[in-house]
């Protein structure tokens, strides 16, 4: 299973706080963190890159903090991810500035090219709206999965085995 970093699950608990708010109120990273028990440093540093890229407004002073700028019914995880984490891939060799020792010997890298594509589909379908709010029905995860193709048993085809808030707040 792909194991989601702290950085995302502390940039997804703010955004959560933050939107159960008034639109218009700020949100310090240190209130986020007190409420949240979550650590200050990672906090802070997760909600200022999310400022740097547009989804949250930073209000600097003494009565400042962060507010969501951007319709989270419009984001996806995968936008989320790439804010945070910056390009990923679930294998070193698929990510272009880490060459991989093993490539010319490698006897999988077409089908983990595809897994990656697949589960990059799955995290682009679905929004931080949805995340957040709980709002896939089980119809609708079932149709995401279809959707990207994910199902295990495609998976292990693929791998060669036989087993395996709408509202914008500004």
């Amino acid at each position: 299973m792909n194991r989601m970093n702290r950085k995302i699950e502390y940039s997804l608990m703010a955004l959560k706080h933050m939107s159960q708010k008034m639109p218009g109120e700020l949100t310090t990273a240190k209130e986020v963190s007190e409420t949240l028990r979550t650590p200050f440093d990672a906090t802070a540093r997760v909600m200022q890159v999310m400022a740097q890229k547009g989804l949250l407004k930073s209000e600097h002073g003494a009565f400042g903090g962060y507010q969501i700028t951007k319709d989270l019914a419009k984001v996806t995880l995968f936008d989320l991810i790439q804010f945070v984490e910056g390009p990923t891939a679930i294998v070193k060799c698929l990510q272009k500035e880490e060459p991989c020792e093993i490539r010319g010997q490698c006897n999988i890298i077409s089908p983990i090219q595809n897994l990656n594509t697949r589960m990059k589909d799955f995290y682009q379908s679905v929004s931080l709206k949805e995340i957040l709010f709980d709002k896939l029905e089980k119809h609708d995860r079932s149709e995401i999965v279809k959707n990207s193709n994910l199902s295990n048993s495609n998976i292990a085809q693929d791998l060669g085995t036989q087993n395996m808030s709408g509202a914008t707040h500004v």
